[in-house]
C-alpha cells in the first residue's frame, strides 16, 4: 500500500522505474533479466543504476533496461558512508519508483524518495541479520543481529512495498502480509541435455566459495572415477581460489577440471546442458544456505540436468523433491557426494531426473508467474496500466 494511504490516479504514461544496486553487476540475472525486463516488456521506462565494474564495460542497454553506473565503493563501511551519495545519485533520476536491492541501497532509496516523492520498493534477496555471523565478534552477533533486524523492519515500514526472493525472509519486514514473494524461478529456455553413455561431466554454476562447498567439490571429484570432469561456470566471490587450484594440483585433478569463468546467461544455459549433473554444495551453518533459493537451481532444470544438492537447503530441497529432479545429500561430506554422483552414472536415471526439472522449470518453477505478480503490484502502486498484449515472463 501508498504510505500515504491516498488513492492512485489511473495514469496513461509509465512512471519510470529506477532499480537501484549498491553492489549487484549490470546485467544481474534477477534485478535486470527478471526484474527490469518483465517491467520494461509491460511498458514501463526502466534504468538500472549500479556501480561500475572493474572488470568489464557495462552495456548501455540489457533486455530493455537502460544500464546507468556511478563509482564503486569497496567495503562494508565505505559503502555505508556512501548511502548518502548513492540517495543524491538517485534522487536526480526523478524516478516515479525506485527499486532498491541490498541494505544500503534501501536507505538510499528511502533518503531519495523523500526528496522526490517516489514509491519505494525494498528488494530482499538474502537474509541478512545472519549474514553478520560470520563478520562480527561472536558476543556482538546477537545485539548486532537485533540492530539489523529492527533496521529492516523500520525500512519496511516506510516503504511503499516490499519483495523478498524466497521464503522465510520476510518476518523482519512484518510477515507475509506485506511482502510480495517473486522466487527466482527459470528464466529462458535451452536445448536440454541428451544423455548418453560415457564419461560423466560435474558442473557447477554460479558463485564459487569456501562457502559455497569448492573444496568439497575437490574432494568429492577424487573419489570419482578417473574419468569424470568438472565444469566451472562463474567467479570465486571469496579469497578461496588460489588454494581450490592448489588443492586441485596436489589431488591431481587439475586436467579434469575446465572453469569457463564468468557468462552471460545465455552462454551460461548451453554451456550447462553440455555437462550431465549440477551441483550445489552449500556448506551447513549458514541461514541464507538453509533458506537459499538460487538462479543454478533452475538453470540447472531446465538445461535437463540432476541436481546434487544439500538436505539442509530448506528451499532447494522442496524443488527437488516436488520436481523430483535429483537428490540430497550431506554436503559437508564428499564421499556423500561421490557417492551420488556414481548413482547418477546411469544415463537412464539421469534423462529421468533431467526431465522432470526441466518440464517442473517450465511450468510450476517458470518466472512467468512471478513477472505477472511484479506488475500487478506496480500497477496498485503507481496507477498505471500495462500495455494489454505485454509478454511478462
Amino acid at each position: 500500500m501508498p504510505r500515504d494511504g491516498g488513492l492512485i490516479p489511473v495514469l496513461l504514461a509509465p512512471p519510470g522505474v529506477l532499480l537501484l544496486s549498491a553492489a549487484h553487476p549490470p546485467d544481474d540475472i534477477r534485478v535486470v533479466m527478471k526484474e527490469g525486463a518483465s517491467l520494461a516488456e509491460a511498458g514501463y521506462a526502466v534504468t538500472h543504476l549500479c556501480p561500475e565494474s572493474a572488470s568489464r564495460v557495462a552495456p548501455a542497454m540489457v533486455g530493455g533496461v537502460a544500464i546507468s553506473t556511478f563509482p564503486a565503493r569497496r567495503g562494508a563501511w565505505r559503502r555505508l558512508l556512501g548511502i548518502p551519495r548513492l540517495a543524491m545519485i538517485a534522487a536526480k533520476r526523478r524516478a516515479g519508483v525506485i527499486h532498491a536491492s541490498e541494505p544500503d541501497a534501501w536507505a538510499a532509496a528511502l533518503l531519495a524518495g523523500w526528496w522526490t516523492r517516489a514509491r519505494i520498493i525494498l528488494d530482499v534477496h538474502e537474509h541478512y541479520p545472519s549474514r553478520l555471523d560470520g563478520r562480527a565478534p561472536a558476543l556482538l552477533r546477537p545485539v548486532l543481529r537485533s540492530c539489523l533486524y529492527f533496521a529492516c523492519r523500520v525500512m519496511g515500514r516506510a516503504a511503499d512495498a516490499v519483495v523478498v526472493a524466497k521464503d522465510g525472509l520476510e518476518a523482519p519486514f512484518g510477515g507475509e502480509a506485506r511482502v510480495v514473494k517473486l522466487r527466482n524461478y527459470a528464466l529462458g529456455d535451452v536445448l536440454p541435455r541428451a544423455h548418453a553413455p560415457g564419461p560423466v561431466t560435474l558442473v557447477h554454476l554460479g558463485a564459487l566459495s569456501l562457502a559455497r562447498g569448492a573444496l568439497h567439490m575437490l574432494e568429492a571429484l577424487a573419489l570419482c572415477p578417473p574419468e569424470t570432469r568438472l565444469c566451472l561456470i562463474g567467479r570465486f566471490t571469496d579469497d578461496s581460489e588460489a588454494d581450490f587450484w592448489a588443492r586441485a594440483e596436489a589431488l591431481g585433478l587439475t586436467a579434469r577440471i575446465t572453469s569457463l569463468g564468468w557468462l552471460p546467461h545465455e552462454a551460461a544455459l548451453e554451456a550447462a546442458a553440455r555437462c550431465d549433473i549440477a551441483l550445489i554444495l552449500f556448506q551447513p551453518g549458514a541461514e541464507n544456505h538453509r533458506l537459499a533459493l538460487p538462479h543454478k537451481l533452475f538453470d540447472a532444470m531446465l538445461a535437463g540436468l540432476p541436481v546434487i544438492a544439500p538436505t539442509e537447503a530448506e528451499e532447494v530441497a522442496a524443488v527437488i523433491e516436488a520436481a523430483g529432479c535429483g537428490a540430497l545429500v550431506d554436503t559437508a561430506n564428499p564421499a556423500a557426494i561421490a557417492e551420488e554422483v556414481q548413482r547418477m552414472a546411469n544415463p537412464m536415471r539421469r534423462a529421468v531426473l533431467g526431465q522432470a526439472g526441466r518440464e517442473a522449470a517450465l511450468a510450476q518453477f517458470s518466472w512467468a508467474g512471478e513477472a505477472q505478480r511484479l506488475v500487478a503490484l506496480y500497477g496498485r502502486l503507481t496507477g498505471f496500466m500495462p500495455r494489454q498484449n505485454a509478454r511478462v515472463a
